[in-house]
């Protein structure tokens, strides 16, 4: 344990109950519908740390800027429907590489490009970008559509990695730059839907018919040209990566119900336990797997079923401790830096009137 969160988090670690619980240094205002807050990403400001930038997501509500203190800087609208009848923007999940920021834009099926400073954020997003998985705007409105996003700097190239909402489907694209931004795709990869248990029966994961098991939390490890993508029912997947392609996927931990019969249920919308679980799962994550965050030799995962966030070393995927965040409830989305601003950052997602964001500074 290395890193300096991981040092932050020795003392708790050694403490009582089991599972610590740590209090947020400041929490954001709450958004209330048609806003809704998802994903956090940090811009470090490179001339004064104490004036850099938190980004959230707020899905109909737009990109929120936030300074330190949790004070709303700006926020930046989602587009507005481009004709009558259609969905309008819907801004998902967001990452920052550079002094610019990537969204996934779930209700048009692009990905929108934002220049960042300490006033906020500017779109810079080129007009005529192409959805990303649809092939016609009429299949926008499916909604089957850009999802998790994760950006990095492989080989040499800027690149984005987006997941497709109720699929398992990723995409990597790679940053097309000028007076604007655009992302070209370069290649897909398949996560698997159905897999093969110790037992040797084969299981496939639970869905609304048509619906797939999607992945939403990512992040990209520079370090080691690596993108870990957390597949919400599934587990959290390790995948080689190049600035044009995608390397074998090894599923590294998987959530608890892995395996467990369930069963569609129309009424409730939901899938419900069919049958005993055979224990093939993992130990620390209860689906859904969500927000993914990684600094040095740390990842940090959102165990959203339970409210939980497990640290793992990342070479080997070991646990080494799992953390709650004080009156933080079913995590999607997580951001960490490290070094010169220290600061963790999730997503709320229940506060009574709405959700938000909580900040760690250590």
């Amino acid at each position: 344990m290395s890193s300096p969160i991981a040092l932050a988090l020795v003392p708790l670690f050694l403490t009582t109950p089991a599972t610590p619980v740590i209090t947020p240094t400041v929490i954001t205002q709450t958004f209330e519908e048609p806003a809704d807050a998802d994903d956090p990403a940090i811009w470090v400001n490179p001339h004064d740390t104490e004036r850099s930038v938190v980004l959230g997501t707020l899905k109909e509500g737009g990109l929120a800027a936030f300074d330190l203190n949790g004070r709303t800087i700006s926020v930046e609208p989602a587009p507005r429907p481009p004709a009558a009848g259609v969905k309008p923007g819907r801004y998902n999940n967001v990452d920052v590489l550079g002094d610019l920021a990537f969204v996934s834009d779930r209700g048009r099926d692009r990905i929108r490009v934002f220049q960042v400073d300490e006033h906020g954020v500017k779109d810079v997003t080129n007009p005529v970008t192409r959805p990303v998985f649809s092939q016609t705007e009429a299949e926008v409105d499916k909604q089957h559509n850009v999802y998790g996003l994760a950006a990095g700097h492989v080989n040499g190239k800027d690149v984005v990695v987006t997941s497709r909402r109720n699929e398992t489907s990723i995409a990597l694209l790679q940053v097309q730059k000028g007076t604007t931004y655009d992302t070209k795709k370069v290649s897909t990869l398949d996560l698997p839907s159905t897999f093969t248990l110790p037992n040797g029966q084969r299981w496939t994961v639970c869905g609304e018919p048509g619906e797939g098991p999607q992945v939403e939390g990512m992040v990209i490890d520079e370090r080691t040209n690596t993108l870990y993508a957390a597949q919400e029912d599934v587990g959290i997947w390790r995948i080689p990566l190049r600035s044009n392609g995608f390397g074998r996927p090894q599923l590294v931990d998987k959530v608890r119900s892995f395996g467990a019969p369930q069963k569609y249920n129309p009424e409730t919308e939901e899938c419900e336990a069919d049958g005993p679980n055979p224990g093939f799962g993992g130990k620390w994550l209860e689906a859904d797997a969500e927000g993914l965050t990684l600094t040095n030799d740390v990842l940090i995962a959102s165990s959203q079923g339970d409210s939980r966030f497990v640290a793992y070393r990342k070479a080997g995927m070991k646990p080494l401790k799992d953390f709650k965040i004080k009156d933080v409830e079913h995590s999607d989305g997580a951001d960490i830096v490290t070094g010169k601003l220290n600061l963790l950052v999730v997503h709320d997602g229940e506060r009574p009137n709405g959700t938000g964001f909580a900040f760690i500074r250590f």
